[in-house]
């Protein structure tokens, strides 16, 4: 297939003078470009004029979102569409069953615009119940299993609850919620009991009609909420997507095709389950899922289902890898093509261990919950820099700009702005990202390197000023996790009466490793400026994390605050741990991003890749800043992503943040 940008087939003189037109022209060209590539994944086929015709009434009738499970019914009827504890439902099924909810739903007086909230894990409950309120072109609000009682209480309220339906295990928490169309059990514990309670899902679908609903008139929307993980968790709604580029451009970069398995372990709350969710059906593929995630009945899973694609965040793909790579040798994975990754930071060590194991099967995405994607990391992409997150994915831009909003100079760090077709409209609350020139915030900082690759160097709102220096925490989280001692590390800033700010790490040891405070703060000195160095350290069993994988920054904020004396926080998971004496001091490990090099070399560190570089610019110092910067690309499309130039100095390769929820404000 040949891609061709039809931009570059109009003359540079001519393109100010065309101005809407040639965006349209561009937009064409991408939706063609988008449909080419559904086509050759499968997705899009020749049909028989009577099946084209019904396929299209269905669009008609609910939508894209609710219209895809009818059209999967009839391209794919007796395939199977989920599998979980309970057994296989095929497309047929789903269809049937999501007919016959709304149905009820619609004699329980569920109108079309009324929110349904649903709190459940992954399981065939949570497909009827999305797919269901769909058709009823209700609002769909997705909670989060992770929440207190008092937070899931407030979000389902402030987020306008018409309708619930929850697993049995959420019973308690949500004995206060009582929406004016009925409380709904998705998932029923005790199985025996369940065949005579009439308020279970199953009790709905078994008394209503099967035959479509009737048309909503109204678009259902979607509610994802943010991860929360600064702050209180926000409603992120977005409408059906009007465009192929949501699907065709995460299929350019990802090969996965129609009709495979996939093991489906993320969250299907979560903006990265769901959306995998959505594309898995599209491509009429097989989804295994799973309530509870468990790193060895994964890769059993993966072998016993012959998967050809996994759905991952970060941390279930350390714990997978955690068991041992002879763990992951002993399954046959042949069949196994991706693995997708994104939702929290990749790591250069995780991902070196990850291409080790597995082969070059892993595609790191980096986006969030408000602005989509922005960039996908393929396995050549990683084997070239595997601190990296990849370059533009077609139809999205990335443009890097300074706190003045405007565009920092090749070679320069900036904020993360981002346009594409699939933005949330924000929050429920009324508030929005930042938005410049029609691009949306991401909340990161990072640069491009020559071949448009782009690198995440920390979240612009945890950038501390410590005696006068700007310090990412990132950085210093990155260097601790490539520690051999070290399990996992988080870097937070804190108050500091004579610095104003210091760094305070949060860190979990290996099993059977040892490690001092004093060691640890030495071993950053001996690889960043010394400023970089926490001058505070807390040794945990392990860190405080949500469901996706992320680490909860706030509670870690919380820990001890004030007095440093590692109380627990509430709510979190990590425990303290005791420093114990420290061996001979480790050497650090190597990050280098070439695949070629294979004997491990010292860490290309800050000190070493940045020792002329300043810290990034505040408003007063960005003029002084900038003229100092070496060139590198600050944005990157389809068209220029592999575009040349001066290579700039080499500068270690960031960690891999694929950061789907990380983009949220406070």
């Amino acid at each position: 297939m040949v891609d061709v940008d039809l931009k570059s087939l109009v003359p540079d003189e001519l393109k100010g003078l065309l101005g809407g037109s040639l965006k349209l022209v561009e937009r064409f060209g991408d939706e063609a470009y988008f449909a080419a590539v559904c086509i050759r994944r499968g997705m899009v086929g020749p049909e028989l004029p009577h099946r084209v015709a019904r396929m299209l009434l269905a669009f008609e009738r609910h939508g894209m979102l609710a219209g895809a499970v009818t059209i999967g019914a009839i391209r794919n009827g007796d395939r199977v569409a989920i599998r979980d504890e309970r057994g296989d439902v095929t497309y047929r099924e789903l269809d049937e069953r999501t007919n016959a909810l709304a149905n009820a739903w619609r004699e329980h007086g569920l109108e079309p615009g009324d929110g349904v909230a649903i709190l459940a894990r992954n399981h065939r409950g949570f497909l009827d119940a999305v797919f269901a309120a769909a058709k009823c072109g209700a609002k769909i609000i997705l909670l989060n299993t992770s929440f207190a009682g008092p937070q899931i209480r407030e979000v389902a309220e402030r987020e306008g609850t018409d309708l619930l339906v929850y697993d049995d295990e959420y019973a308690s928490t949500l004995k206060d919620v009582e929406p004016p169309h009925g409380r709904w059990r998705a998932w029923v514990d005790d199985a025996d009991g369940a065949a005579d309670a009439d308020d279970t899902l199953d009790a709905l679908i078994a008394g209503a009609p099967t035959s479509a609903p009737p048309k909503a008139g109204t678009a259902p929307k979607i509610v994802i909420l943010t991860s929360g993980t600064t702050g209180t968790p926000k409603g992120a709604p977005r409408n059906e997507p009007k465009s192929l580029g949501l699907i065709g451009g995460l299929l350019s970069k990802v090969p996965f095709r129609a009709r495979e398995t996939t093991e489906l372990a993320v969250p299907m709350f979560h903006a990265l389950g769901f959306a995998s969710l959505a594309l898995g059906l599209a491509l009429g593929s097989t989804l295994v899922v799973h309530r509870h995630f468990d790193p060895e009945a994964t890769l059993d899973s993966l072998q016993d289902s012959e998967a050809t694609g996994l759905v991952v965040v970060p941390v279930m793909l350390q714990r997978m890898l955690d068991l041992g790579e002879d763990k992951v040798i002993a399954r046959d994975l042949s069949h196994l093509n991706v693995i997708f990754v994104s939702g929290s930071v990749l790591s250069v060590d995780l991902t070196k261990r990850s291409l080790k194991a597995f082969g070059p099967v892993v595609y790191n995405m980096y986006g969030s919950t408000e602005i989509a994607y922005a960039t996908i990391a393929t396995p050549q992409d990683l084997g070239a820099e595997p601190g990296s997150v990849g370059s533009v994915v077609r139809g999205v831009v990335v443009k890097l700009l300074d706190d003045d909003g405007e565009e920092v100079k090749p070679g320069a760090t900036g904020r993360i702005f981002v346009g594409n077709a699939a933005q949330f409209e924000g929050y429920t609350g009324g508030e929005t990202k930042e938005q410049i020139k029609g691009l949306m915030s991401s909340g990161d900082v990072g640069h491009f390197d020559a071949a448009g690759r782009l690198f995440i160097d920390g979240r612009d709102d945890e950038m501390i000023v410590s005696g006068g220096e700007n310090v990412f925490p990132a950085e210093v989280e990155e260097l601790l996790a490539a520690h051999e001692a070290i399990a996992e590390a988080a870097v937070i800033g804190v108050a500091d009466e004579k610095f104003g700010q210091r760094l305070k790490a949060f860190v979990v040891l290996r099993s059977g490793q040892r490690l001092t405070e004093e060691a640890l703060k030495d071993y950053v000195k001996d690889n960043l400026a010394r400023y970089k160095a926490p001058r505070e350290v807390v040794f945990l069993n392990e860190l405080p994390r949500n469901p996706t994988g992320k680490v909860l920054k706030r509670e870690l904020q919380e820990h001890g605050a004030g007095d440093g004396d590692g109380a627990k926080p509430a709510r979190a998971k990590a425990t303290p741990a005791k420093p114990t004496a420290a061996k001979a001091k480790p050497k650090p490990r190597a990050t280098a991003a070439k695949a070629a090099k294979t004997t491990p070399k010292p860490r290309a560190t800050p000190a070493k890749a940045k020792a002329k570089a300043k810290p990034r610019p505040t408003k007063a110092t960005a003029a002084k800043a900038k003229a100092k910067a070496k060139p590198r690309p600050t944005e990157a499309t389809a068209a220029n992503a592999n575009g040349g130039g001066a290579k700039p100095a080499r500068r270690r390769p960031r960690a891999a943040a694929t950061t789907t929820d990380a983009a949220e404000d406070e």
